[in-house]
């Protein structure tokens, strides 16, 4: 099963792909730094409180007092950001040091809980900082009970209650003292910070990308018209109005160029035209009185050699005005059966003899221009009897694409003359002889008329299974959608 393409094709995909993410990157690093800094103050009001519950017990209520008013600490049994202050349970006094097995003493907490004490000459010889839960700590969670038997706490504030994180200080002040355990849980804004943090991240990111993503629309929006402006005018030259400058001013000098740039090739075109014309006009005059002229010749062999060398002269001379007109036809599409259309022009060789065959065909109907599609095959099917004296045509749908098919017995192409062999003037035999090698301009001219309809022209040999040349397969596939 294919991977799903990740990376968008659009410039505003890949634009906004990359805003999002550097503006991801940047709001998580950012809340990252904030909840940090959120919980480092909400980490040092439990350090304090459990430091206020230790020289509580040991000076009496005064002292503390005396350090808020001394500004010693002022403040820090708060929760920052104006949260409540942390919340406590009773001090234990043991011989055992509260570090369970398997426990990570917090040291910086330790160091930072021995300063204070320090500040407030509050001697201790050994300091014991950890984390718990308050389920996890044997003695938090008997004092809990109590609350509710007591009254003191409704059951339903028990559960969540277990799930609290619990900061467990030690402090022995001399090495034949018992232990001194202050045990502090974290105030409800602690509990709560992640979930409103990452909200207001969110919200900021979405908003954000929403403003980028509303400029990136503004500015790309003239470029998407301007790409299917041209991709419009490569079909079909001068067949729309011209594009009205939007957007950013870059964005509105690049349109009004490629409109002047527009007006000048439309200009050449129609000077082409005329030109074209013209000549056909002049040369096709004094070709067709020639042709009347000839006629007096007595020798019936060089008669019917001028005869000869002026159709080949019109036809080539039709051939050239055909490839210059073909980029903009002025007949308009119609609505056709493409089966019927190649099943008339094979019906048309049969009719004279030769050896044309029909295959299977699927019933397709798609908008084209039958009068070109007919000159296409035509010229295709010439080279098949050329070249490998038979043709086999058949037509079948190919994915999205409408193939006709078209198989000769003959030589072949060489792999690397293939691509050279649909230019113009460039013909399979080497000799210059028109009634074998042609003008050259069949393959050009079909091709040109299957990149008029958004198709494409494809030589390919037909090998046995030995590897052998066995002839040329040509496929002219025409778009269904």
């Amino acid at each position: 099963m294919a991977l799903p393409r990740l990376k968008p094709r659009s410039l505003m995909g890949q634009m906004l792909l990359a805003v999002a993410v550097a503006l991801l990157l940047v709001q998580g690093i950012g809340a990252i730094l904030v909840y940090r800094a959120q919980r480092e103050g909400f980490e040092v009001g439990m350090i304090n409180a459990a430091a206020f519950k230790l020289i509580g017990e040991t000076r009496g209520r005064d002292a503390v007092g005396r350090m808020l008013r001394n500004g010693a600490a002022r403040d820090r049994d708060r929760a920052p950001f104006g949260g409540p202050p942390p919340r406590g349970f009773p001090l234990e006094f043991d011989t055992r040091s509260p570090l369970a097995n398997g426990e990570e003493r917090d040291e910086r907490a330790e160091a930072q809980l021995q300063h204070t004490l320090a500040e407030q000459d509050f001697p201790v010889s050994a300091i014991v900082v950890v984390h718990r839960t308050v389920k996890a700590d044997a003695f938090a969670r008997a004092s809990a009970y109590r609350r509710v038997a007591n009254g003191r706490m409704d059951r339903a504030e028990l559960r969540p209650m277990m799930d609290d994180h619990l900061l467990v200080v030690g402090v022995r002040q001399t090495a034949a003292s018992k232990w001194m355990i202050a045990r502090v849980r974290a105030p409800d804004g602690a509990n709560r910070l992640l979930r409103p943090l990452i909200l207001q991240t969110l919200i900021i990111y979405l908003v954000l990308v929403g403003v980028v993503a509303l400029i990136l629309r503004r500015m790309t929006r003239p470029l998407k018209a301007l790409t299917r402006r041209v991709e419009q005018f490569a079909v079909a030259p001068g067949s729309a109005g011209q594009l009205t400058p939007s957007g950013p001013e870059d964005m509105q000098r690049l349109v009004v160029a490629h409109n002047a740039m527009e007006a000048r090739i439309v200009g050449m075109l129609d000077e082409k035209d005329v030109m074209l014309g013209a000549i056909g006009h002049d040369l096709k005059t004094p070709l067709a009185a020639l042709r009347v002229r000839i006629e007096s010749v007595e020798d019936d062999t060089e008669r019917g050699r001028m005869a000869h060398t002026i159709e080949d002269i019109v036809r080539t001379l039709d051939d050239i005005l055909s490839l210059a007109r073909v980029g903009r036809p002025s007949d308009p599409r119609e609505r056709t059966e493409l089966s019927a259309l190649v099943a008339s022009v094979v019906e048309e060789y049969e009719d004279m003899g030769e050896a044309v065959e029909l295959g299977d065909t699927q019933r397709i109907v798609l908008e084209l221009r039958s009068t070109w599609l007919r000159r296409a095959m035509r010229n295709l099917i010439d080279n098949a009897l050329r070249y490998g004296k038979v043709a086999r045509v058949s037509l079948a749908r190919v994915g999205e694409h409408a193939t006709i098919l078209i198989e000769d017995d003959g030589p072949g192409i060489p792999d690397d003359e293939i691509e050279a062999m649909m230019n113009p003037f460039t013909r399979g035999d080497p000799s210059r002889n028109s009634a074998t090698g042609g003008s050259g301009l069949g393959l050009a001219l079909a091709r040109a008329i299957a990149e008029q309809h958004g198709g494409a022209l494809v030589l390919a040999n037909r090998l046995s299974a030995a590897g052998v040349v066995e002839g040329l397969t040509v496929r002219l596939e025409i778009p269904v959608t």
